[in-house]
């Protein structure tokens, strides 16, 4: 499982859109700067350490068409340096006092991070602060990097059969929707970004009002009030657009199938996705308040060795190596709900194909049982009490509510509706998602001769 969920389950904690509000695990201290900035502060004085974030509601679905891969170059550019702080000088900076620092673009975001002891604090805010406002770009700085972005894709993507698999399936299920896009871009498009097409990215969406800044560790809310009004404060802030608007998918229509076969590839797979509700956006016929539901069908079904399709595929019938479910339900839109498996050597893809949809078929005609969906419930309340010694963990929860619309009393609020979610819904959910005429199935096999 991932997504909000997932995030959920390592904190049940997000910012509130008043300030001064209180959660009530972590106990986030919220206020609002004069500039629009929403401030969070998360106190955690178990070590001396804490955790700068800065998050802009600003990703991959918010570019225009024909510039795909814009938001993740601004994210490699925001290291190129201001009139205070020479290119590539801001990690060294961080380095130098002891800290890490990195940073990363998803469909509704950007974020920014850094991890140093609580007493450089001040260092990392000022030189974050900075960069918000006063980014400069050499354009020798943006064609180097952009030879860098354009190699990562071929890395990540382009040397992976698995990654450009799956990469075609979401522009497959994402037929009209951005998210079809991937987030690194498509080559051809990556190669032709400019370093103007750079800069109206970073002054469209780079303000103090379209951003959160979120302190997490051994810090007190009048430490980092202080600290960002001396260094965010100043930031003027800027137009930026009140709704993100994007083309929606249309309802999904007939089953397709994609297959891909590479010398490169060892261990064969099959997967299968459907358009799903994300806590933000429904489908026609199933809400996002069914989003609760299909995390606890999710959890049942594929989310563990105890799964009903681990149970089923990989220890009673021995026909796969692992199975599961992967489900986001973290987006400002739709999101994808994926049944996966991959085949022990000597089983056909048809017969393990044959062997999930058995699998599937079984549980939508009978459903969960209700100790079933109870079990489930009390693994995903009892997994959200683990994480709250970690600072990144908080930290990316309340960012990811931040990009997506949510306010603390709807996330603090998650553990009413997960003991409120009844094995109805939970059944009615996963049998309006896993609709047999509305899915893209997926295979990846070795090529013949390899």
């Amino acid at each position: 499982m991932r997504g909000f969920a997932a995030a959920l389950l390592g904190c049940v904690a997000a910012f509130a859109a008043c300030g001064g509000a209180h959660a009530q695990v972590f106990n986030p201290t919220t206020f609002e700067l004069a500039n629009g900035l929403k401030v969070v502060v998360i106190e955690n004085h178990r070590a001396p350490i804490a955790t700068q974030m800065v998050w802009y509601r600003a990703g991959a679905a918010d570019e225009t068409q024909g510039t795909s891969g814009i938001a993740h170059f601004l994210e490699h550019l925001m290291f190129k340096g201001t009139k205070e702080v020479a290119p590539g000088e801001f990690s060294r900076i961080v380095a130098r006092v002891g800290g890490r620092d990195n940073a990363f673009t998803s469909w509704d975001y950007t974020a920014f991070f850094q991890n140093v002891a609580r007493d450089r604090l001040d260092t990392v805010m000022r030189i974050e602060a900075d960069r918000m406002a006063n980014l400069r770009l050499a354009e020798s700085d943006v064609l180097t990097e952009r030879d860098v972005i354009v190699e990562e894709r071929r890395q990540r993507i382009d040397q992976s059969p698995g990654a450009k698999l799956r990469e075609r399936t979401m522009a497959m299920l994402f037929a009209n929707h951005p998210y079809g896009r991937p987030v690194i871009g498509w080559e051809h498009e990556m190669k032709a970004l400019s370093r103007a097409d750079a800069l109206a990215w970073y002054g469209k969406w780079y303000a103090p009002n379209n951003a959160m800044l979120i302190v997490a560790g051994d810090v007190t809310p009048a430490e980092v009030k202080a600290l960002a009004e001396k260094y965010y404060g100043p930031i003027p802030r800027k137009p930026v657009p009140e709704t993100r608007v994007r083309p929606q998918e249309p309802p999904a229509l007939g089953a397709r199938r994609i297959e891909l076969r590479d010398t490169r590839v060892r261990q064969p797979s099959w997967s299968r996705a459907w358009l799903a509700p994300s806590h933000a956006r429904g489908l026609p016929k199933l809400g996002p308040e069914a989003a609760d539901a299909l995390d606890v069908a999710a959890t049942i079904l594929g989310g563990g060795p105890t799964s009903r399709l681990v149970r089923a595929l990989v220890h009673e019938r021995e026909l796969a190596t692992s199975a599961g479910v992967s489900y986001g339900d973290d987006a400002l839109d739709l999101q994808s709900f994926w049944v996966y498996a991959s085949p022990k050597p000597g089983i056909e893809i048809a017969a393990l194909e044959t062997a999930v949809e058995k699998v599937l078929a079984e549980t939508l005609a009978a459903g969960f049982t209700d100790e079933e969906v109870a079990r489930a419930k009390a693994r995903m309340a009892d997994d959200a009490v683990f994480a709250r010694d970690s600072l990144q963990s908080g930290a990316r929860a309340i960012g990811v509510a931040f990009t997506t619309g949510k306010d603390v009393a709807w996330v603090e609020n998650w553990p009413n509706r997960l003991a409120a979610v009844t094995t109805a819904q939970v059944n009615a959910a996963l049998r309006a998602v896993l609709d047999p005429d509305a899915h893209v199935t997926a295979i990846l096999l070795p090529k013949p001769g390899s």
